[in-house]
C-alpha cells in the first residue's frame, strides 16, 4: 500500500509541474536597452513597446525601459555583448552602434545609399520587407541574439554652429561629433572635415564646450527632442544615411516565453515599428505619418519639424537631387571600400530591392 501511496503522490507532483503556467517561471522585470533619452523618438518607442506588451500579456511580461545607455555604462557599441550573454533582456538597438561586431549593419550607412533614390522612405522599406532585411535578420540571428522586429531613427541629417552646408566644400576643416564607428570617420574625413568619436553620453558637453563644430543625427529623432538650435544654427537636410532600429531578445530569455506570450511579443514589435516610422518620418512624407499618430492620439508636440527648426533661428538647407548627387560621387570610394567588407551579395540584393520599390 505504501508503494502505491508514494507512486500516486509522485505521478500527482508530476502532473501538478505539467499544469502550472509558463508565466510561472517569469522574471518580475526584464530590461529593455534604449541608448538615447526618453523623450527621443527611439525613446519613446522604447516604452511604447514595453506598454504593449504588459497591456496584451495582463501583466505576465513586465519590461522596464532603461534609457541613456545606462545598462552600457554610457559605452553604447558594448550593447550587443551584453544582449548576448543576458545581461540585457531587450534591446531597442541601432544598426551603427551593433556594426562593429555585425559588418553587414554598416549597410543603411553606405553614404547616400539609400538617399540616392527617387523615394527614399520606399526605398528603406523594400530594404527592410525584402531580400536585403531577410539578409541582415539572419547576420544579426548568428551572434545567437534573437530578432523581434524593425524601428526607426530616422535618416541623419547635418546640424553645425558654422554654415550653411550645401557643397562637399563647405565641410573642410569641421570639427564633426560622429559615432565611434569606423565607417563614419571614413566618410567625414572623405568630405574633408575631421570627424571626432565621441560617445552619445558625452556629445551634450562637447557642444557646450564648443570641442565640435557639429554633429549628425535623426531630426525627429534626437535634434529636435534635445533642442539642438541651442548650438547649432545650421540644418543640412542631406539625408546621407538612415539609422534602422533592430528590436531583440536575449536568447534564452525569448526561448522561455510560451508560444502564445512569443506570438503576442511579435505583434506589438509589428505596432511599435508603425509608430516609430511615423515618429521619425513625421513633417517629411505625405501626410501619412500624421495621420497614424492621430489615429491612436500620440501626435507628439513638435509635428512640423522645419516650422520649428525655422521658429527657433535655424538656416535650413534643403539638398535637391542634384546636391544629394555633388556629395554621392565625393564619397564614391566609401561605398566601394565598404561594400567589399559589408559583402557585395547583400549590397547587390539591396539595390534590387529599392529599385523594385521604385
Amino acid at each position: 500500500m505504501k508503494r502505491i501511496f508514494r507512486s500516486a503522490l509522485l505521478a500527482a507532483m508530476c502532473l501538478s509541474l505539467f499544469a502550472a503556467p509558463a508565466e510561472a517561471a517569469y522574471k518580475k522585470e526584464y530590461k529593455l536597452s534604449v541608448v538615447p533619452g526618453a523623450t527621443s523618438g527611439w525613446g519613446l518607442s522604447g516604452t511604447y513597446f514595453a506598454e504593449l506588451v504588459k497591456e496584451r500579456t495582463n501583466g505576465r511580461i513586465n519590461i522596464k525601459v532603461y534609457h541613456g545607455a545606462q545598462l552600457m555604462a554610457g559605452k553604447q557599441t558594448s550593447e550587443l555583448l551584453l544582449v548576448r550573454n543576458g545581461s540585457i533582456d531587450f534591446a531597442l538597438a541601432s544598426t551603427i552602434n551593433w556594426s562593429p561586431q555585425v559588418k553587414q549593419l554598416n549597410l543603411t550607412a553606405l553614404p547616400f545609399f539609400v538617399a540616392n533614390n527617387p523615394d527614399r522612405y520606399k526605398a528603406m522599406d523594400a530594404i527592410t520587407s525584402g531580400k536585403s532585411g531577410k539578409m541582415l535578420i539572419a547576420a544579426v540571428e548568428k551572434t545567437k541574439v534573437k530578432f523581434i522586429g524593425w524601428g526607426e531613427n530616422g535618416f541623419r541629417e547635418l546640424t553645425t554652429s558654422k554654415g550653411p552646408i550645401a557643397k562637399p566644400a563647405d565641410m573642410t576643416g569641421m570639427k564633426l561629433r560622429v559615432c565611434g564607428t569606423p565607417i563614419f570617420a571614413d566618410i567625414f574625413t572623405a568630405l574633408g572635415s575631421n570627424p571626432q568619436a565621441i560617445n552619445w553620453s558625452e556629445a551634450v558637453t562637447g557642444f557646450q564646450q564648443g570641442i565640435v563644430d557639429g554633429q549628425e543625427n535623426p531630426t525627429n529623432g534626437i535634434n529636435i527632442p534635445l533642442q539642438i538650435w541651442t548650438w547649432h544654427k545650421y540644418h543640412a537636410d542631406w539625408h546621407y544615411m538612415i539609422d534602422p532600429l533592430l528590436l531583440t531578445a536575449n536568447q534564452k530569455v525569448w526561448k522561455e516565453f510560451s508560444a502564445e506570450d512569443q506570438k503576442i511579443l511579435m505583434e506589438c514589435a509589428k505596432e511599435m515599428e508603425k509608430y516609430s516610422k511615423a515618429l521619425s518620418r513625421l513633417g517629411f512624407d505625405d501626410g501619412s505619418s500624421l495621420a497614424y499618430l492621430k489615429s491612436i492620439n500620440k501626435v507628439p508636440a513638435v509635428s512640423d519639424p522645419y516650422k520649428a527648426m525655422a521658429d527657433k533661428g535655424m538656416t535650413v538647407v534643403k539638398f535637391t537631387p542634384e546636391m544629394i548627387k555633388e556629395f554621392y560621387t565625393a564619397t564614391q570610394s566609401v561605398r566601394d571600400k565598404w561594400t567589399k567588407e559589408i559583402g557585395e551579395d547583400l549590397v547587390k540584393a539591396a539595390e534590387a530591392d529599392m529599385k523594385a520599390a521604385q
